[in-house]
């Protein structure tokens, strides 16, 4: 009976401290992925950021205090200031750096931006376009290197990023075709009188579900990809076990490498739709 009873106190204690593991585990993973007041480096090192008193305003509390995500989008708009202005624009033939942001610049004027908004509004969009895919790539690509973290997981940077798309649409869109004129494009030509109120409110709602759906589909994307990569690497910690590394290794180097590849494809989603919105408000007739 006492042999039965320690048996199963041991097999309690076990599966309590593998509970206790995954856990850890699930923290761990939680914590690499969501913003936090302190910005982690490796070795321990943790930085903590400059926090204020929240504001009120209107009934709402607006909070101002520097976090990781938003010393992540402080970088990366640095690192994009630094590659433009290190660029030699008195040079007609450009080399390294110069050429391959000058072969994005083009792609992005001719295939994104001049495709889906025509000639003039192409050219007039280009310098929004290439901000857009430029800055998403690289905030995509620095949560891939340990010293950073991904500031795109973040969906209030990715509704940031969506609501200058909207915004750009709605005003300039209005100022194309007018505040009457442009929200009456907004119903297809043809509908009945009788169905067009309700025709209105049905694009109403479609349009800002387009920006919506812009904003979760790059913070979901950049989420899930950290978290199956984080999940691999915490099955060495869980398991304990050298069998668990020949698993958990060469599959999060292959997650690691399909993350380089989606977060360019998400950039380059972002850019495209952005101008295909952009260019539907300004060329309603097309």
């Amino acid at each position: 009976m006492t042999e039965v009873t320690n048996t199963t106190a041991l097999s309690d204690s076990l599966s309590t401290t593998a509970a206790h593991q995954e856990e850890n585990i699930g923290q761990w993973i939680i914590g690499h992925i969501s913003n936090s007041n302190e910005w982690h480096l490796p070795f321990g090192i943790h930085i903590h950021l400059p926090q204020f008193e929240p504001i009120q305003f209107l009934g709402m509390s607006i909070d101002l205090s520097i976090t990781n995500h938003v010393v992540m989008v402080w970088i990366a708009a640095l690192i994009i200031l630094l590659m433009f202005r290190a660029v030699n624009k008195t040079k007609k033939v450009q080399s390294g750096l110069g050429m391959f942001l000058e072969m994005i610049t083009i792609f992005i004027r001719d295939e994104i931006a001049i495709s889906n908004m025509g000639e003039e509004q192409g050219r007039k969009f280009t310098p929004l376009l290439v901000t857009f895919f430029m800055f998403i790539l690289i905030a995509n690509m620095m949560g891939l290197v340990p010293i950073f973290s991904t500031s795109t997981s973040n969906i209030s940077v990715t509704a940031s990023l969506a609501l200058i798309t909207f915004i750009s649409t709605q005003v300039f869109g209005i100022k194309e075709g007018g505040f009457i004129g442009y929200y009456k494009n907004l119903v297809p030509h043809g509908v009945p009188l009788a169905m067009w109120p309700l025709m209105f409110v049905v694009e109403l709602v479609s349009l800002i579900a387009k920006h919506v759906a812009l904003t979760i589909r790059l913070f979901a994307n950049m989420t899930a990809g950290h978290i199956v990569l984080f999940a691999l690497i915490g099955l060495v910690v869980v398991f304990k076990a050298y069998f668990a590394s020949l698993i958990s290794v060469p599959f999060g180097i292959f997650v690691f490498f399909l993350e380089l590849l989606v977060a360019t494809i998400q950039a380059y989603i972002f850019t495209l739709l952005s101008a295909l919105f952009i260019g539907m408000s300004v060329n309603p007739d097309h």
